[in-house]
């Protein structure tokens, strides 16, 4: 179909020769072109998961021990007194959950691959400047998982063949990757979910206080807590090493949050997402980009 004859002469050009969408910023965009990255279009895959929540809770004022069956990281703490009431957590538990950890990682790869696939249609080479947004929905144990990025094409590469390339980078945090010699090959990311069940000493200090035992002025960290969000962390960096196949891992992004779902009933969720990079040549420093717009 022809471009209307009512249009700019360049416009009608442009859209003569093809048109295309693309999820860069203007830099971004003019970096990729001085890289030798021609885009292609705006490309994206979506997921929607759900997850079945455990058991436990609140029963007649004393915690309910909660179902593990997830063979991942645990650890119990048992009251340190001397007597136990009705009201009493005699003993609190960490504990991973490995049912969460394996819906959102099923999420995120299919969003990733359906991305993928999109690109791979438009016969891309790679896909830079990815974006992820993951959206719980209510209290559905639900998620949604969206990324996008842009589509680009190596000018003067033959035709690609095999799976693109993902990255998260784009603009002069890619052009960098490339000048050290680094080739990127996929965007990683994982989760892990470590719940905490207070015992009384925990919940005594997330209450601020020192319960019947405790004295103005007490000092001390909460012990329980602080080992499930190491604990988090750790899992979270295994995971992505299993993940590297010994490549190297750029532009770590390490995000941890906390989720009160009720009295003494915590979620630490820790998110680590990069790039996989890859040695392919040695340093080798970039033309210097050429003005294209003269100011004077």
């Amino acid at each position: 179909m022809a471009p209307p004859s009512d249009l700019p002469e360049a416009a009608r050009r442009r859209l003569a020769e093809g048109s295309f969408s693309s999820g860069l910023s203007v830099a971004d965009f003019a970096a990729c072109l001085s890289m030798g990255l021609e885009p292609l279009g705006l490309v994206q895959g979506f997921c929607a998961m759900q997850w079945s929540a455990y058991g436990g809770g609140l029963l007649g004022g004393v915690m309910a021990q909660p179902t593990v069956a997830s063979g991942g990281y645990s650890e119990v703490y048992q009251c340190p007194h001397g007597f136990v009431t009705g009201e009493h957590r005699a003993w609190g538990q960490n504990y991973e959950q490995t049912w969460v950890e394996s819906a959102w990682a099923t999420g995120f790869a299919s969003a990733l691959s359906r991305m993928v696939e999109e690109a791979t249609a438009l016969g891309a080479h790679g896909v830079v400047g990815v974006v992820d947004t993951e959206t719980p929905l209510a209290e559905a144990g639900v998620a949604e998982f969206h990324l996008r990025g842009t589509a680009v094409r190596v000018e003067g590469a033959p035709t690609h063949k095999g799976e693109p390339w993902t990255t998260f980078l784009a603009g002069q945090r890619l052009a960098k990757v490339f000048e050290a010699g680094y080739a990127p090959l996929s965007a990683v990311a994982t989760v892990s979910s470590v719940r905490v069940w207070a015992n009384c000493v925990t919940e005594y200090a997330l209450e601020g206080t020192g319960g019947v035992f405790g004295g103005a002025g007490q000092v001390a960290e909460v012990d329980q807590v602080v080992r499930a969000h190491g604990a988090a962390r750790d899992l979270a960096r295994a995971r992505v090493r299993t993940q590297l196949h010994g490549d190297a891992l750029h532009g770590a992004d390490l995000l941890a949050t906390t989720r009160e779902h009720g009295p003494g009933d915590l979620e630490i969720q820790v998110r680590l997402k990069g790039n996989r990079v890859r040695r392919v040549a040695p340093f080798s420093p970039l033309p210097v980009p050429q003005l294209t717009v003269a100011l004077s």
